[in-house]
């Protein structure tokens, strides 16, 4: 997963990722019709492809019928390379959306000058959410949490400020015992202020950890704007070790999706993005479209 963060600062065109995009397949008209449900994809799900050829795999993802994009791809006021008006015009033009941005606040903490570049180039870009992504490994204790979540606060103030709603993207790790205590329920929800961060909740990775999304949101109503569709194979013991291998298509595997969102109004889910850590095992495009087809015709209707 630290794969995550290394992408979120841009790298290099590599040669993997210009094999999968010339391998994608083409999916003619279907994109207007499933444009309508608005479903989103996190780029992450795609990032070989994305290195490779922005445009390309942009128009590939429009093709396939997604609406909403969240990035993975920004840096020192840029996102993939792009400015913000140059990245918001090649998406426009493609009938997409940049709904959403993962942006990481490292936990050495950011400059108010660092999180206004940010803000600003998020609100020219012209997302709604901009989204704390990871945490490192050596990053997860309790004195560093508390003090990452209070630097996450003046970030979510100054988005707020520009008119974005700040928010926290989880894994599995949140959800294990440090020192006697669940970190995601008895550091991150109850410091972090709920006006000013929002929980953008992963399905796969919070039910792999034996948590129950429904249970969430009942007991922590509205705190969960944003939701990532990703579905696995296996419903085993919770766990918390790096176990993307049980990634699969959203509509694949095991995760009641329809059951969950019937509670969306409790959590405050307002968007949902699909998400594919492994990029669909070396077929990402295929991976996202079977998800989109899932979405569109067995869980959304």
């Amino acid at each position: 997963m630290k794969n995550r963060r290394e992408f979120l600062k841009i790298s290099a065109t590599g040669s993997l990722g210009m094999m999968l995009l010339s391998s994608a397949t083409s999916f003619p008209g279907v994109s207007e019709d499933r444009k309508r449900f608005g479903v989103g994809i996190q780029l992450y799900t795609v990032r070989d492809a994305m290195t490779a050829d922005v445009r390309g795999t942009l128009k590939k993802v429009s093709d396939i019928g997604y609406k909403n994009l969240e990035l993975a791809g920004y840096s020192n006021g840029k996102f993939y390379g792009f400015s913000p008006s140059e990245f918001k015009k090649i998406v426009t033009d493609l009938g997409m959306v940049s709904l959403s941005s993962h942006s990481a606040v490292e936990s050495k903490g950011i400059t108010v000058e660092t999180a206004k570049l940010m803000a600003d180039a998020h609100a020219e870009l012209g997302v709604k959410y901009c989204i704390q992504p990871w945490i490192n490994d050596e990053d997860r204790t309790i004195e560093k949490y508390k003090k990452m979540i209070g630097d996450w606060n003046k970030v979510g103030k100054i988005m707020k400020g520009v008119g974005i709603q700040f928010g926290y993207h989880n894994h599995n790790f949140e959800f294990a015992k440090v020192n006697g205590v669940v970190p995601y329920y008895d550091i991150f929800l109850p410091e972090m202020d709920k006006d000013l961060i929002t929980m953008e909740l992963d399905l796969f990775w919070a039910c792999k950890a034996g948590q129950d999304p429904i249970a969430m949101f009942k007991k922590y109503p509205g705190r969960f704007q944003l939701l990532h569709f990703k579905d696995m194979r296996t419903n085993q013991p919770p766990f918390f070790e790096v176990i993307k291998d049980d990634i699969c298509s959203v509509g694949e595997g095991v995760i009641d999706f329809k059951k969950i969102l019937s509670a969306k109004k409790t959590g405050g889910m307002k968007y949902l993005f699909v998400e594919d850590d492994n990029q669909g095992n070396g077929k990402p495009f295929e991976g996202i479209e079977t998800s989109i087809k899932n979405v569109t015709t067995k869980i959304l209707k």
